[in-house]
């Protein structure tokens, strides 16, 4: 089973980059009803890292949490880096539920596990 690691950096909003990651994410995902899902990690980081936080919106006003719920229902971890997430002062906050707060540690091991390492 081929894995891959999604780190993604934009933010939800200004742009459509988190709505492609997530987009790609459950499209890979969802190849597993035919037998064909890789193993995927999604790692949040920088301004990213508000994607957690519920009704997070992107450039066009969708709301991307529900995306990141159907994710996280298929089984896919997402991470926040508690970092980026501490310095944006969301440690204490309400997440997405399912979301998990994640170290550099996992972040390098993910890298090191996956064969292939995307970036939004």
């Amino acid at each position: 089973m081929q894995k891959i690691l999604i780190i993604v950096h934009a933010p939800p909003y200004g742009s459509e980059r988190c709505l492609s990651a997530l987009r790609l994410a459950l499209a890979l995902a969802l190849a597993g009803r035919e037998g064909e899902a890789p193993a995927l990690d999604v790692f949040l980081m920088s301004d990213a890292t508000v994607l957690a936080l519920p009704d997070q919106q992107d450039a066009s006003g969708n709301t991307l949490q529900k995306m990141l719920e159907q994710l996280i229902g298929h089984g896919v971890p997402v991470r926040l880096c508690k970092t980026c997430a501490g310095n944006r002062g969301l440690l204490n906050l309400p997440l997405v539920g399912g979301v998990t707060i994640g170290t550099l540690a996992e972040l390098a091991d993910a890298t090191l596990r996956a064969d292939k390492v995307i970036t939004f």
